[in-house]
């Protein structure tokens, strides 16, 4: 794996499956994205003046937040966050948001509407279940 970093964010490209991934923050206070190469080969590039603006231009993977603004969270955006960035240092934190509040927010929110499209091909499949029994 090749990485890159800088204050508060790492980002790793994985040749083996051809991803490349970024965090922001890390334990608690993490967000996971997959992001493409053209973000990947722009974070440490001087002229960038706020690389996590950039990577949060990825697909969100997950959050945890633990920021004494209120109790911990945790949404999972992608329960697969773990395979696609075995690297990261992420930590659940407090209670993690179900799949119907997770779903509504994807919807609602623009930050948001790269996930929308797996989203909505995860809720199908397990409304699909639900209905076979």
């Amino acid at each position: 794996m090749e990485f890159k970093e800088g204050g508060g964010w790492k980002c790793c490209y994985d040749p083996e499956s051809g991803r490349y991934t970024a965090q922001i923050g890390g334990g608690v206070n993490c967000d996971l994205y997959e992001i493409t190469k053209e973000i990947y080969e722009q974070v440490d590039n001087p002229d960038v003046e706020w690389p996590t603006r950039l990577i949060c231009e990825g697909r969100h993977l997950f959050m945890s937040v633990d920021d004494r603004c209120g109790p911990p969270y945790t949404v999972v955006f992608d329960p697969d966050y773990e395979k696609i960035c075995p690297w990261s240092d992420q930590a659940v934190s407090g209670k993690t948001w179900d799949d119907d509040a997770t779903d509504a927010a994807v919807e609602v929110l623009a930050s948001e509407s790269n996930n929308r499209e797996q989203r909505r091909a995860r809720k199908a499949e397990r409304e699909k279940k639900l209905i076979e029994g």
